[in-house]
């Protein structure tokens, strides 16, 4: 699976908002964004104003770097949003909200999207009792997202929520104890997305 192994913190100071792309580091006085909120680059400053094109492609390379899909993913889910009923921007958002490998960040089963993203590709993540390891696995409402009964397994998991303490959005709940589980209460809500966005742009330059 291609997938971005670049500096990530490039990424928030591209983008100017905090992605969140190192876990709990992120909170911390280490955070890069926190220190350096300038562009990287050596021409940190614009002349100029950005043109409309540049501020309708920075919101679409925001989402795409936040939810850590590529272009030909979030190309399949903006037509998928597209012939839904709705919203075309909030059924986007809604559809990117519903990865697993994002499911499983919100409910503190891994540090970050990426952490996430290998918990479910390694196996360690069950959905209705049953291993899956895509992470571009859609949940629905009803879903149980558990963790595999293994020590391996069990020890990720623990470790993670040990560690961050994330509130869990309105649209999940999670049981924790021994064996540590989430369940899907309904489908995300623009209310739901926790970073700054405005899809509306985002339908602007992907229907052209």
């Amino acid at each position: 699976m291609a997938r971005n192994i670049g500096p990530v913190c490039r990424l928030c100071r591209r983008n100017g908002v905090k992605l969140f792309l190192k876990g709990t580091r992120c909170d911390t006085d280490r955070c890069a964004f926190e220190r350096r909120q300038n562009p990287p680059g050596m021409h940190t400053f614009r002349r100029s104003k950005p043109t409309e094109y540049a501020i309708h492609l920075r919101e679409k390379q925001k989402v795409k770097h936040y939810y850590g899909v590529l272009e030909a993913q979030f190309r399949r889910y903006f037509e998928k949003a597209d012939r839904a009923k709705g919203n075309t921007g909030n059924v986007l958002l809604s559809l990117l909200e519903r990865r697993l490998d994002n499911v499983v960040y919100r409910l503190g089963f891994g540090l970050s999207r990426a952490h996430a993203r290998q918990l479910v590709s390694h196996g360690h993540i069950t959905v209705n009792g049953r291993r899956v390891d895509i992470p571009s696995y859609l949940v629905r409402p009803g879903d149980v997202i558990g963790v595999r009964n293994r020590p391996k397994s069990r020890k990720a998991v623990e470790a993670s929520l040990a560690e961050c303490q994330r509130e869990v959005p309105e649209f999940l709940s999670r049981t924790d104890g021994p064996e540590p589980e989430g369940h899907v209460l309904r489908l995300p809500e623009m209310e739901d997305v926790s970073i700054p966005v405005q899809p509306q742009l985002i339908v602007e330059l992907c229907s052209k």
